[in-house]
């Protein structure tokens, strides 16, 4: 089973978040700022060894690699930032690129949104917009694209590139753009490229057309807070706040797994949400099962973000073993999508932390020997 981690390569400067969030900002600023906003809560949280690291430097990167292969992570999946040509956040991809030794299989999923503030705050201001552009910008980014495309490490499907596009839904021009790319793959000695995506709407958007992609990940746990979200009481509890859960537990005898605390900060239980990933069902053969390790955005959002409550590694462990099943059985596929290799300003890592040190990292590795998937041992 290749189980492939989303990468966040906000660990570093640029000039752009100098400008916009103040001299020396990397992600680790939240990180370090953040605070517990209710009794439990794992916050902040500390990387192993104080190890506030700098993807500027590829010791660090190689460093990812080789604890990522040896608990079994097939590879990274790098978010891309481009702009019509402006690119943030591209050196740690290129420093990976340029370094043969660093050995691991990637990905690019292009992280297509409009950079704004929100969130830091709620005036939600643009700070670069996406402009999609015509032929020749297309053009031009994909030749940005070719020289990963050749890296031997660069994950492929029957002679096509994987990439991943995060939110198609926002491209007007979606169709034409992907041909585009797709032809000019197949001139370049490919057989095209193998498209997926992250969000359609989180696979809701009516009338879409996704006919130019393979795959469409289950991005998680967005798609089980979505489930969560929808379901009726929860909403009504939602909407009525914290004084309900006290009195719904007494008249419902259960326990209720999203409430909201002061200032809009919405809790959601890990065993619920999973409960949610493991009952779903592909809704036709381009879905791709997900996965994710934990979640908290408080760092970014302070009180107006999301925390999953009760998690644990051997939680983890379990849910991945039944997950790794499902993915063959029910999926028919090989691969699974994890949230996250590094997201710990949004609570979703797998590198070792001062709590648990690399229980998580063993929990994948468990789980994959446990199924008899461990890519770098099966067979």
């Amino acid at each position: 089973m290749k189980i492939i981690t989303f990468y966040l390569p906000q660990f570093h400067e640029i000039p752009e978040n100098n400008e916009w969030w103040g001299k020396g900002f990397t992600e680790w600023v939240n990180v370090k700022k953040a605070q517990p906003l209710f009794d439990g809560h794992y916050q902040p949280r500390i990387p192993k060894d104080k190890n506030y690291y700098n993807l500027l430097d590829k010791k660090t990167i190689k460093w990812q690699a080789e604890i990522a292969k040896k608990y079994g992570i097939y590879g990274f999946c790098f978010y891309h930032y481009w702009f019509d040509g402006h690119m943030l956040l591209e050196k740690p991809i290129e420093i990976f690129l340029q370094n043969k030794d660093i050995d691991i299989n990637y990905c690019i999923s292009w992280a297509n949104e409009d950079w704004t503030n929100a969130w830091a705050n709620n005036s939600n201001k643009t700070l670069i917009s996406q402009n999609y552009g015509s032929k020749k910008e297309w053009i031009n980014h994909f030749d940005y694209f070719l020289r990963f495309f050749k890296d031997d490490r660069y994950i492929k499907i029957n002679n096509k590139p994987l990439l991943i596009i995060y939110r198609p839904e926002l491209i007007g021009c979606l169709n034409e753009m992907l041909d585009t790319w797709n032809e000019l793959a197949i001139e370049n000695g490919f057989d095209g490229i193998t498209f997926a995506y992250q969000h359609f709407n989180y696979g809701n958007m009516k009338n879409k057309d996704d006919s130019r992609f393979s795959y469409q990940i289950e991005y998680q746990p967005s798609y089980a807070m979505k489930e969560s979200e929808n379901n009726r009481l929860l909403l009504f509890l939602k909407r009525i706040k914290n004084k309900i859960d006290v009195f719904s537990q007494k008249i419902f005898h259960k326990s209720i797994q999203v409430s909201t605390l002061k200032n809009n900060l919405k809790k959601y239980d890990y065993d619920e949400l999973w409960n949610n990933i493991l009952k779903r069902n592909p809704e036709n053969e381009k879905n791709v099962p997900g996965a994710f390790v934990g979640w908290d955005n408080t760092p970014r959002k302070n009180n107006r973000g999301s925390v999953v409550v009760n998690n644990t590694p051997s939680k983890f462990e379990n849910y991945m073993v039944k997950q790794i099943n499902n993915a063959k059985d029910k999926y028919h596929k090989d691969f699974i999508f994890m949230f996250a290799w590094n997201e710990w300003a949004e609570g979703g890592y797998l590198e070792p932390d001062e709590k648990y040190n690399y229980e998580y990292l063993q929990a994948i590795k468990n789980a994959l020997n446990k199924t008899n998937e461990n890519p770098y041992t099966k067979g």
